[in-house]
């Protein structure tokens, strides 16, 4: 059945259809066949209601909702395929006439936009990239150290700052002992603030066997609601006081903690790794910062269902992480006191960028056409395998051995190294230059 289009503002569409007599009366009874299990007259079992008697008896009305829905289900993927509309949003069905000559409706959908490229090869990029200095070396082996400490026993001081106490401890709150303030044997770092403000500092000072009293006061947004900016005493034993102690760093704590014999061939292979990272971030992070460059070159007037489809899916993949760690989303934003209407309006910027970096993205690949060799796809098959530790073939036989999905996959990051080697790096600009030129624009931009 033919169908006409007419193209609104904000890449709105809306899709005319009007289905002869012949095609509604078909609808009607596809959908009395449907549905006449429910229909009951007297005189008939349940589900033998003759058409005219149904249409009779209750009115052709009844059938309407799935006579037209049947119709749509048939029409309306004919019309998107022959108007080769890319539909972005859920479509909105309006019936605009019904009468013996048949029925006319629209449906409105949202469509990708459609838009110019700005400038795409040679854009400027300000951008520095990581490069590892003996400092960084020296953090990473210091990290070693601290890994590899040992705990010892001091009985000659009392506890100080970074030690580790062995404490028993019980809380008060007007001489009456509160619901989980008590511990024994219980390990607790000083300058760790693990314990609410003031704790830590008052066990400072105090020695293996001393017993002590401390005088505190609770956060008012502390969690326990009968707690909040209460004051509460707490009876104190230490058992333990211990230090911290890093390995020396020599041959020996190399051979200790990697397969080198000298310290040397550890620190060199410490700022191999790290070089090795710093490169992977410095091709990622200039590569983001072409894309952002191409994206300023361009507008688009993007549909908000576009955005809260990007938007739904953030929040599912962050649920889904937070899952994986045995936390609801849910419940974590109602402990931070966030609701979810709140938090998926912080999530839609970064989704606009997300829609608009994607649609510019796939417009340039378009026009490069980047090749996907059989090499190109195995190396991907090969990086996914990598990724989620699973055997080859079993990403093949889960894939396929030829996705369009993974071929469009493979052009979109062609496309993305393609416009970072043709961009020019440039020095950053200072963060006042930066903030002047950004005033400048936007008194430009409001003249």
């Amino acid at each position: 059945m033919a169908s006409t289009i007419e193209k609104k503002e904000h890449s709105q569409v809306v899709i005319t259809f009007d289905a002869s007599k012949e095609a509604w009366s078909e609808a009607l009874k596809k959908s009395y066949g449907k549905n006449k299990g429910r229909f009951q007259v007297p005189g008939f079992r349940k589900g033998k209601v003759p058409y005219q008697l149904v249409c009779q008896y209750y009115g052709e009305g009844v059938l309407y909702e799935d006579a037209i829905n049947e119709l749509a289900n048939e029409e309306y993927p004919e019309a998107v395929k022959e108007h080769d509309l890319k539909v972005v949003s859920r479509p909105e069905l309006d019936v605009s006439e019904i009468n013996e000559d048949g029925i006319k409706y629209t449906i409105t959908v949202f469509v990708k936009p459609e838009f110019e490229l700005g400038a795409y090869e040679g854009v400027e990029v300000p951008f520095k990239d990581q490069v590892v200095t003996d400092e960084d070396v020296d953090a990473e082996i210091e990290r070693m150290r601290k890994r590899n400490a040992s705990l010892e026993e001091v009985e000659d001081r009392p506890a100080a700052e970074g030690d580790t106490v062995t404490i028993d401890y019980e809380g008060f709150k007007d001489g009456v002992a509160f619901e989980g303030g008590k511990g024994e044997g219980y390990n607790l770092k000083l300058g760790s603030k693990s314990f609410i403000p003031g704790f830590e500092e008052q066990v400072a000072g105090h020695s293996t066997g001393d017993e002590f009293t401390i005088e505190v006061k609770f956060p008012e947004d502390y969690h326990a609601e009968d707690l909040k900016g209460a004051d509460a005493t707490f009876n104190v034993k230490i058992h333990a006081v211990k230090t911290e102690v890093v390995p020396e760093l020599d041959d020996e704590f190399a051979k200790d903690v990697s397969e080198f014999d000298t310290l040397d061939e550890l620190k060199a292979d410490v700022r191999a790794k790290q070089q090795e990272r710093a490169d992977k971030d410095n091709k990622a992070g200039f590569e983001n910062e072409t894309i952002r460059a191409v994206c300023d070159n361009c507008e688009i007037d993007i549909p908000q269902s576009m955005i809260d489809n990007e938007v739904d899916q953030m929040a599912n993949d962050q649920a889904a992480r937070m899952s994986s760690q045995g936390i609801g989303l849910d419940m974590y934003l109602q402990y931070v006191g966030q609701s979810m209407e709140d938090f998926k309006k912080s999530l839609e910027p970064m989704a606009r960028v997300r829609v608009k970096s994607s649609l510019v993205i796939e417009k340039i690949t378009e026009k490069l056409d980047p090749e996907v060799t059989e090499e190109d796809y195995n190396e991907e098959i090969g990086t996914l395998a990598n990724s989620y530790k699973i055997d080859v073939e079993e990403v093949k036989k889960q894939i396929g051995e030829d996705s369009e999905f993974l071929k469009d996959s493979i052009r979109a990051r062609k496309t993305v190294e393609y416009l970072a080697s043709k961009a020019v790096k440039v020095e950053p600009k200072e963060p006042e230059a930066a903030e002047e030129a950004a005033d400048a624009e936007e008194s430009k931009t409001e003249e």
